[in-house]
């Protein structure tokens, strides 16, 4: 019998519009108004700077650890720009970007990272789930969700966040099976940013693209500079398009950098060097978006400076509020309050017990 070739539906195709001097491909960039254009600029921008607050936060002893996400704000806002209200979003634990775009307030994330559940509090009004720390798990949630959207029948999609490394797990694999058997309205967003906390990209895997392994599912995959906001904003807002007609997921790997340490209790000194560092500071997405917004007219370096200034304030501002708000919460009956719509008789039973241990404090305390 002769050997034969399978013809796949799919090949992956890496997309970049934005190069790093601001010059762009105008048969490719994406059409959007002069408003929604300068406000990714701003929310990249305040996403950098509330980056830098939390560090030194953090470094005085006012916030615990957090996972920073300078050099990766162009591939969560292209992403979740083109997105409805309605919509989901199921993050990692690196998408403050995507998170304050969304909704989520300044103050909640300083809450959060002071130790206080109350700053992971979601408002009702935004259809986002809570960071996930154990790798790769929300990419299962994300399809849950949007297994629920399709069957009853909806055109919203769902969204979901992760890394290089989580590719390598095995709810990964899981979820992407699961999208493409059932055809879930799912966009699958690879941030892959070289390093999975010490592992490097090299040692994840041997595909030559993350994107690829979509195919094997049975779904299209595309890489792209995740450095560029506009090739981000094509490619999730194709994605996106494709989810509602009812075509089903996409997996979009967005090739950047991790410009800092997997989180603040990690030394990323301790396995990579500095010279391998400065050849993604010249592809900043933030510089390079800048360039592009100048070259239109649409953004001087006085209004850069302006909108520091004002940004400035705002995080200013938000740190006062959480830290006031921090003398007021810290109620450790609240852990028992928003994990279960109905809460089960063994939580009752724990409930009550902290309270009589709280209560056999406090009299020692007033007696002491």
């Amino acid at each position: 019998m002769p050997r034969t070739r399978i013809d796949l539906p799919y090949h992956v195709e890496r997309l970049s519009i934005l190069d790093e001097t601001g010059k762009v491909d105008t048969e490719l960039a994406p059409e959007l108004p002069d408003e929604m254009l300068l406000k990714i600029h701003r929310y990249m921008l305040l996403t950098r700077r509330f980056d830098e607050r939390l560090l030194a936060l953090q470094r005085q002893g006012r916030i615990g650890t957090f996972a920073p996400v300078t050099g990766q704000e162009a591939a969560q806002l292209g992403t979740v720009a083109p997105l409805r209200a309605s919509d989901w979003m199921a993050p990692a634990f690196r998408e403050a970007a995507a998170e304050l775009w969304r909704g989520r307030s300044l103050e909640s994330f300083i809450l959060y990272y002071g130790g206080f559940d109350e700053g992971g509090k979601i408002e009702e009004s935004r259809n986002d789930l809570p960071i996930s720390v154990p790798v790769g798990s929300q990419t299962l949630h994300a399809v849950g969700i949007s297994y629920g959207i399709k069957y009853r029948g909806k055109d919203d999609v769902v969204v979901t966040f992760f890394g290089d490394g989580a590719t390598s797990e095995g709810d990964f694999h899981e979820a992407m099976n699961f999208a493409g058997v059932y055809q879930t309205p799912t966009i699958f967003v690879c941030q892959n940013n070289q390093w999975a906390i010490s592992v490097p990209r090299s040692r994840q895997s041997r595909s030559q693209t993350l994107a690829q392994k979509a195919l094997a599912y049975g779904f299209p995959g595309i890489q792209v500079d995740g450095n560029d906001v506009l090739a981000v904003y094509s490619a999730a807002s194709e994605a996106i398009e494709r989810a509602r007609k009812g075509q089903g997921p996409t997996m979009i790997e967005c090739e950047t950098y991790r410009m800092l340490m997997h989180t603040t209790a990690d030394d990323p000194k301790r396995y990579r060097l500095e010279e391998d560092v400065e050849p993604w500071k010249a592809r900043d997405p933030i510089l390079r978006f800048q360039k592009y917004l100048a070259s239109r007219g649409l953004l001087t370096e006085e209004e850069v400076q302006g909108l520091e200034e004002e940004i400035k304030t705002e995080i200013r501002d938000a740190v006062s509020r959480a830290e006031e708000l921090m003398e007021t919460l810290g109620d450790p009956l609240g852990m028992f309050e928003h994990t279960l719509e109905e809460m089960p008789d063994t939580l009752k039973e724990q409930r009550e017990e902290l309270i009589q241990e709280l209560e056999a404090v406090g009299k020692e305390a007033s007696h002491g």
